[in-house]
């Protein structure tokens, strides 16, 4: 009876290109300007303070645990009460490049 030597359990896989005990990382992070992702917190965002967001922030971000998604719910089940619903993009776009 002869035993093969099987590969190391931390031996990349065969058409594996992370190394072992890496995270995977979609965005490379060495390729991001960080100055513009820095702080994402709603409080930085240019928008209106009297909008439906702002008023939905103000009763979410005290709240947390389980009566969060609670809360959440409350607020997706709410009916309109008033403020602007801005239709802005706060995101950050990344250049299509594959540099």
């Amino acid at each position: 009876m002869t035993v093969e030597a099987s590969p190391a359990a931390d031996a990349p896989k065969a058409g594996g290109r992370r190394m072992p005990q890496e995270r995977f990382q979609r965005i490379k992070v060495d390729k991001v300007p960080t100055h513009l992702i820095r702080d994402n917190r709603y409080e930085n965002k240019a928008a209106p303070e009297n909008d439906y967001g702002a008023k939905a922030h103000a009763d979410l971000i005290v709240t947390r645990g389980a009566g969060f998604r609670k809360e959440k719910n409350k607020k997706k089940r709410g009916s309109y009460k008033g403020g602007n619903i801005t239709m802005e993009s706060h995101s950050y776009k990344f250049p299509d490049t594959d540099d």
